[in-house]
């Protein structure tokens, strides 16, 4: 992970200079699609893209693509850490 502090990660983004619009993609199909993957491609290079991920798994963010990721990875990740978690427990108890 990047040293950046907590506040920091967002100004240091490869997103920072491309329109918003981008990242925020309608639907997964068709236009939409090539949409997310033009966004995926500029999270593919930044240098801030774990913290990015992280805030967004964390805060449960539903929408657009953050961390190189869209919302259904994140339910994703998030779905398998919960298994983690609670394979933890099993396995503790």
């Amino acid at each position: 992970m990047a040293p950046y502090a907590t506040a920091d990660w967002r100004a240091a983004g490869a997103c920072v200079t491309a329109d918003p619009d981008l990242f925020f993609p309608v639907s997964g199909r068709g236009a939409s699609a090539a949409q997310a993957d033009r966004a995926r491609r500029v999270c593919a290079g930044c240098q801030v893209r774990s913290q990015c991920l992280a805030f967004a798994v964390q805060t449960k963010s539903a929408e657009g693509i953050w961390g190189g990721t869209t919302p259904e990875e994140r339910s994703r990740i998030r779905r398998n850490e919960t298994a983690r978690q609670r394979a933890a427990r099993v396995r503790a108890a």
